[in-house]
């Protein structure tokens, strides 16, 4: 399953470029330019939410599909009692966390590689991280792996080639920074 989030939405002209900070604007600017019709003809068919296998998903969260950060026990706690679904998967924060609701006590927070949740013990957020620019200072691409059948889902971390991919950033133009920040994780 895919969503679009805000920089996707900002590439087709749904929401303005002028909403991004400068690094962020030049790279959402330099990918209108480059994407090609066949891939913004996809983006166009993602939404920022859906709903599948027992779990709700948001790009941002439920209070702000595109743009909402849950970055606090607070607003995490307010994202799981707006939704009904058993799991939330949230991004946007481009930050692993594995948060729990018991029906009345929240319980985790940052979720590094290896971090193991049993979903049959309550109700839950959780954001994978990212792939292209994790920002919980571990450069290396996150993904999280859930399990319906078992009731479980896993934090997982792989390697990638960073130095190529700084490389790619900086021959196309883009600001530097947005190379330099991958190979810190921020």
């Amino acid at each position: 399953m895919s969503l679009c989030g805000n920089h996707d939405l900002a590439v087709l002209g749904a929401i303005d470029v002028s909403d991004f900070t400068g690094d962020a604007g030049a790279a959402a600017r330099w990918t209108t330019g480059a994407l090609g019709e066949p891939q913004a003809a996809w983006l166009r068919e993602l939404s920022p939410s859906a709903e599948r296998d027992g779990a709700e998903l948001y790009h941002g969260s439920p209070r702000d599909a595109v743009w909402d950060y849950v970055l606090s026990e607070q607003v995490a706690l307010i994202s799981i009692l707006e939704t009904t679904a058993p799991v939330v998967l949230v991004g946007h924060s481009h930050v692993a966390l594995g948060l729990g609701w018991d029906g009345s006590e929240l319980s985790g927070g940052l979720a590094p590689e290896g971090t193991a949740i049993d979903l049959s013990t309550g109700r839950w957020l959780l954001n994978p991280g990212s792939v292209g620019q994790p920002r919980d200072g571990d450069p290396r691409a996150a993904w999280l792996l859930i399990d319906n059948a078992a009731g479980r889902a896993a934090f997982r971390r792989v390697q990638y080639p960073i130095h190529e991919t700084q490389a790619a950033i900086r021959e196309r133009g883009l600001p530097d920074a947005l190379a330099a920040r991958l190979a810190q994780g921020i």
